[in-house]
């Protein structure tokens, strides 16, 4: 509204000019932010943003509350960004978009109405951004500027300022992923592009305008979905600017050497599959994977999919990272058209998290880099589940020889017995309670074995990976030329981010809307609602002992739980309870589900004498915007029979 940019970066100059002239010193936040003091700036701003606090105020204090939350009446303090004048910056904008056509006939959404819009997600080096929601329109009005830090302290001399030829050995691109969320809160992933920055360090006055055009994902890979503006400018700006045939010679040298190591290893895993086809002509059948195509359908190594990934703070547990994974939602690639084939897409880590779900190879991926961060010895497994189909899940191997599968979908650990056909019949064998049929490679990001046992069938599997007569290995010199960080045809990997989500409110949200839903589909069979509060809060420690086992498998809390609904229903009175869980926060959508089960059914629409219903929703946040969602209904009521 008021130009805040231009009026800083004028600001910006003068004092830089007038600071800076006489000896080169250094200059703290305090001097600039002093010196915009001097011009009345940060007044106008601060004028204006308790003007924005206001209105978020009545916005947050209509959402129904638990009482353990109070609302700060204070105006929100703006989070400061340190601008360091001894780094470098990139910033980055991005003023609008064109040419969106799939939204040509999109109406012009109305105030307060709820619409389908458009986020934009950012990575680069370590750090990651999300733009604000606009809706969606064949000209999107993208409004955002990311300030990227360029010289991070990976990057030798801490204390030096990196200069532009340093800045053009970073080869590093900014991936940026675009998010389409629907009315109902489902997101789309439309395009995932990784935009070369350097081209700034040629520009004159190291302001650089660009249109980029984003193409869509899977099978629309070759199709323009949109263009957006792009203007990235350089803080501070370059002392001496490099000719633009020096960084297209660069950006040429850089495309020749990654097609060469490329070629190389395409030649190397030809000669490696007619090797491993020598051996048995039957492995021809077998589900060996050493490709796979990402969501601009570019053909990538597997093991560029997968790489150490430490979770930080977020995640404490290798068998709280299986949960987490577990929850994230679970979809196949869409495809346009009949006939059951399955659409083939590995997407991007990024592409994975910022669309919250993903295929079961996202979720593999996932889980084998987290298992590898924890220091666990993980690979990904690629075979077949029941009546043939082809599943991805992960394996770890343990110091003393146990193998350990972990099911990426649903968090369930299955420790892995081979059965010895050899055995006389009398030995008793161990019965597998896992789903897998039959495991064609298995994977990791510096090693690939594929299975030349006699059977590929998991149950008879010896997974001795040091006998090459059981697992032929690819070498390793080979995967690491096109799979190692910083060959340029792998995408960095982006830190996993902190929830967004306040857990407390959301529950509340779900719980309120739930009651709404329970009241009205009573009141349509004609029957009145009457719900018990006290009860509704005994069921949270049943809900938090249901997640506690699905992470830990350790199950505690139960005798509690019983005896405090034993005292709160009376002598001839039944009590009846029915958890569900869902990875998703759509009330109406779980109402719906759970109105599918007879039993829950039976419980909402529950007849009979003093009938007194309960309901209690638990959230539980994992990082990103993942959570797991308990909920459970109840009734007591008086038996009369």
């Amino acid at each position: 509204q008021m130009d805040v940019h231009g009026k800083i970066r004028e600001v910006l100059a003068e004092t830089l000019h007038e600071e800076l002239a006489p000896e080169h010193q250094q200059l703290s936040t305090e001097d600039l932010i002093k010196a915009l003091r001097q011009r009345g700036i940060v007044d106008d701003i601060m004028k204006e943003l308790k003007f924005i606090a206001d209105v978020n105020e009545k916005e947050r204090t209509s959402a129904p509350k638990p009482s353990t939350h109070f609302v700060d009446r204070e105006p929100p303090v703006l989070k400061k960004t340190n601008i360091d004048p001894t780094r470098r910056y990139l910033y980055l904008q991005v003023l609008g978009g064109r040419a969106f056509l799939e939204h040509l006939q999109e109406p012009e959404p109305l105030p307060g109405q709820v619409c389908s819009t458009f986020t934009l997600c950012l990575h680069f080096r370590n750090q990651r951004f999300r733009s604000k929601p606009v809706p969606c329109a064949c000209e999107p009005d993208f409004h955002d500027g990311f300030l990227l830090e360029i010289h991070k302290d990976s990057l030798g001399d801490g204390c030096k300022m990196v200069d532009a030829t340093t800045m053009l050995s970073i080869c590093d691109p900014v991936h940026m992923v675009l998010i389409k969320t629907d009315t109902f809160g489902e997101t789309t992933l439309v395009a995932s592009y990784f935009l070369e920055w350097r081209s700034v360090l040629a520009a004159e006055n190291g302001i650089t305008n660009m249109a980029v055009e984003l193409l869509g994902v899977g099978t629309e890979s070759k199709v323009s979905v949109g263009v957006l503006n792009i203007r990235l400018e350089m803080y501070p700006q370059l002392s001496k600017v490099l000719s633009p045939e020096v960084t297209n010679t660069q950006f040429a040298l850089e495309h020749q050497k990654t097609a060469e190591k490329e070629r190389l290893f395409l030649v190397y895993a030809k000669q490696w599959w007619r090797e491993y086809l020598q051996i048995r002509p039957t492995h021809n059948a077998r589900l060996v994977k050493i490709f796979a195509q990402d969501e601009n359908g570019v053909n990538r190594p597997v093991c560029s999919y997968i790489r150490p990934l430490r979770a930080g703070r977020l995640l404490d547990t290798p068998r709280q990272a299986a949960r987490f994974v577990s929850v994230l939602g679970y979809e196949r690639a869409p495809v346009i058209g009949g006939g059951g084939g399955k659409q083939e897409q590995w997407c991007t880590l990024l592409a994975f998290l910022c669309r919250n779900k993903g295929d079961c190879e996202d979720h593999a991926n996932l889980l084998c880099s987290l298992l590898l961060g924890f220091g666990l010895e993980a690979f990904v497994c690629v075979g077949t589940k029941a009546k043939g189909v082809p599943h991805t899940w992960v394996m770890t191997c343990g110091t003393d020889g146990t193998i350990t599968f972990w099911e990426s979908l649903t968090g369930h650990r299955y420790v892995h017995r081979p059965i010895n056909p050899d055995d006389p019949p009398v030995v008793e064998q161990p019965k597998p309670l896992y789903p897998y049929r039959t495991i064609g490679c298995i994977f990791n990001h510096q090693k690939f074995f594929g299975n030349c046992q006699p059977s590929d069938a998991v149950e008879v599997c010896v997974f001795d990976l040091h006998d090459e007569s059981k697992w032929k290995p690819m070498s390793g010199e080979a995967i690491k030329s096109v799979c190692s960080p910083g060959t340029s045809s792998v995408p960095p990997f982006p830190p996993l981010c902190a929830s967004p989500l306040d857990a407390a409110v959301a529950s509340n949200e779900i719980e309120v809307q739930l009651r709404v839903l329970v009241s009205e589909h009573r009141k349509d069979l004609g029957l009145s609602t009457v719900w018990d509060d006290h009860l509704s809060y005994l069921l949270s420690p049943a809900l938090a002992a249901y997640e506690l086992e699905r992470t830990t498998s350790i199950s505690a809390g139960n005798e509690e739980f019983q005896d405090a609904v034993r005292r709160a229903v009376p002598d001839g009175h039944t009590f009846k309870g029915f958890p569900i869980h869902f990875v998703y926060r759509n009330a109406r959508r779980a109402f719906a589900t759970c109105l599918r089960s007879p039993f829950c059914e039976e419980i909402i629409c529950c007849r009979g004498d003093q009938v007194r219903l309960a309901v209690r929703v638990r959230v539980f946040t994992y990082p990103e915007s993942a959570c797991a969602v308990w909920i459970m209904f109840a009734c007591k009521y008086r038996s009369v029979l």
